[in-house]
C-alpha cells in the first residue's frame, strides 16, 4: 500500500485505534489517516495522541479518503451507510470490520456496487497479536486486496476465505475464541485456589501456562494432538486430568459451543441485514 493512499476510519473506537497504531508502526504517515466519530471528545483524543486528521463528518471523510474503513457497532452501520448513499466513487474501496453484516447489505445501503472487503478481527489485535478472517467481493482487485492485507496484518495474521459464509466459522473460532480461553484460565485459577494457592499465584499460573502452551504450539512445528500426547505421561497426573476432561465430553462441549457461536453469527447476519 502506497504511503500516499489516504485511509479513512469511520469510528474511532478500540479496533480502529489498534489498526491506526499498527499502520503508524509500519511507517504509514499520520497525515494520510482520516478519522470521524460521533464522539467529539474521543476524536480529539485520537488526534492529540496519534496525529491523525479529524474529519467533521462521515461525508467529509468519504470525500477525502481512498479507502474507507467501517469501524462502528453493527446496529449503527446502516445509518452510516445511508449517510454516504450515492456519494461514493466507483474507485473507492470499503473495508468493514463490523461483525455480522454481509457485503451485499452494506452495498445495498451504500446505493451501489463497490469494492468491499469484510473482515473479522479479534480483540488480541489490540496488542498486535490478533488473527483476522477476510473476504473480498468480486469487485476487489489484487492491488486493493494487498492493501487490505497490509492494513490488517499490522495487528496480526490474516486468513482469506473465498466464501463469505466462512466468516461465520471464523467468528465462532477466533472472533469469539479469546473468551473461551479466558473462561479456561478463570476456571484454572478457581481450581488452583481451591487447592490452596493464593489468588495472585493462581492467576499468574493460569495465565503463564496458557501463554507457554500457545508459544509451544506456535513454534514447535507440531500439531496440538502431538503436543498433548508428549505432555501426557502414561499413568501420570496429566493423564488423570485428560481422562477426566474426556469423561465429561470436553471435545463435545467445545464442538457444541463453537456451533452455537456459528449459528448465532448467521442469525445476526440475517437480523442486521434486514434493516432498511
Amino acid at each position: 500500500m502506497e504511503n500516499k493512499t489516504v485511509i479513512g476510519f469511520i469510528g474511532a473506537g478500540n479496533m480502529a485505534y489498534a489498526l491506526i497504531k499498527g499502520l503508524l508502526s509500519d511507517s504509514f504517515e499520520a497525515k494520510n489517516i482520516n478519522v470521524s466519530d460521533a464522539n467529539t471528545e474521543l476524536l480529539e483524543k485520537r488526534s492529540s495522541e496519534l496525529g491523525v486528521t479529524v474529519q467533521p463528518d462521515n461525508v467529509s471523510l468519504l470525500t477525502n479518503s481512498d479507502i474507507v474503513v467501517f469501524a462502528v457497532k453493527p446496529q449503527v452501520l446502516s445509518v452510516v451507510c445511508h449517510e454516504l448513499k450515492n456519494k461514493a466513487s466507483s474507485d473507492q474501496l470499503f473495508v468493514s470490520i463490523v461483525a455480522g453484516i454481509k457485503s451485499k447489505d452494506i452495498n445495498r445501503w451504500l446505493g451501489g456496487d463497490f469494492a468491499l472487503v469484510r473482515t473479522m478481527p479479534n480483540t488480541p489485535a489490540l496488542f498486535q497479536s490478533g488473527v483476522t478472517g477476510l473476504y473480498a467481493n468480486e469487485l476487489v482487485n489484487d492491488i486493493q486486496k494487498e492493501s487490505v492485507n497490509l492494513l490488517l496484518s499490522a495487528v496480526g495474521e490474516c486468513f482469506w476465505v473465498n466464501e463469505e459464509n466462512l466468516l461465520d466459522a471464523i467468528t465462532a473460532i477466533s472472533g469469539s475464541g479469546p473468551a473461551y480461553f479466558f473462561l479456561m484460565m478463570q476456571s484454572m485459577k478457581q481450581a488452583a485456589m481451591a487447592l490452596g494457592l493464593d489468588e495472585d499465584t493462581a492467576d499468574a499460573l493460569s495465565i503463564k501456562t496458557s501463554l507457554g502452551a500457545s508459544i509451544m504450539a506456535t513454534n514447535s512445528g507440531k500439531d496440538s494432538r502431538t503436543l498433548r500426547a508428549e505432555v501426557t505421561s502414561p499413568n501420570g497426573t496429566t493423564q488423570s486430568a485428560i481422562e477426566t476432561f474426556q469423561d465429561q465430553n470436553f471435545e463435545g462441549i467445545v464442538a457444541a459451543a463453537t456451533r452455537a457461536a456459528y449459528d448465532r453469527a448467521r442469525e445476526l447476519s440475517q437480523e442486521l441485514g434486514n434493516i432498511d
